[in-house]
C-alpha cells in the first residue's frame, strides 16, 4: 500500500511539474506577428499560454511583446485577460524562463531571427555581462518594455 501511495504522489509531482512549464513549438507553429515557423529558432522561442491551455508561440521576445500589446491584432477573440502565463528563452541558458520576470537587453550586437531583438535572460547578472560583452544599450525589465519598443528594434529606434 505504501509503493501505491508514493508512486500516486510521483505520478502527481511530475504532472505538476510538467503543467509549470510551457508547450514547445511543433514543426508546423508559425508566429502569429510575422508568420515565421518558431520551432527553426528553438533558442529564441517565446510562448504566450492561455488559462484554456491554448499556446501561440513567437519567434522571439520582440514579436512576442507586439502581441502582448494588442493580442486582437493578431489573432481575434484573444485578449491579455485570458493569458495565464508568458515565457522567453535564456539567451545563456536556452532554459524556458518567465518572461515576467527576464530582463532583456537591447541594442546589442546580437541579433535574433528577425533581426536587432530584445534579448532575455534570466538574472540580472547574466544581464549586466550580457549588456559588456556584447554592447548592450539599455537593460529592462518587463513591465518597462513600450508599447513602441518593439518597432524601434526593427527600424533601428531602440
Amino acid at each position: 500500500m505504501r509503493r501505491f501511495a508514493l508512486a500516486l504522489l510521483l505520478a502527481l509531482w511530475a504532472v505538476l511539474v510538467a503543467a509549470q512549464q510551457p508547450p514547445k513549438p511543433g514543426p508546423k507553429d508559425a508566429c502569429p506577428v510575422c508568420g515565421m515557423l518558431v520551432s527553426k529558432y528553438p533558442n529564441w522561442v517565446a510562448t504566450i499560454v492561455y488559462k484554456d491551455g491554448h499556446a501561440h508561440h513567437f519567434d522571439g521576445a520582440k514579436d512576442m511583446f507586439k502581441f502582448w500589446f494588442d493580442p486582437p491584432k493578431y489573432v481575434a477573440a484573444h485578449s491579455r485577460e485570458m493569458i495565464a502565463s508568458i515565457w522567453v528563452t535564456d539567451y545563456y541558458g536556452l532554459q524556458r524562463i518567465d518572461a515576467r520576470r527576464a530582463y532583456y537587453v537591447v541594442g546589442s550586437d546580437v541579433l535574433g531571427p528577425m533581426g536587432h531583438e530584445l534579448v532575455p535572460l534570466a538574472s540580472k547578472a547574466d544581464a549586466e555581462d550580457f549588456v559588456k560583452e556584447h554592447k548592450g544599450a539599455r537593460l529592462l525589465r518587463f513591465e518597462q518594455v513600450g508599447k513602441d519598443l518593439p518597432a524601434g528594434l526593427d527600424d533601428g529606434r531602440f
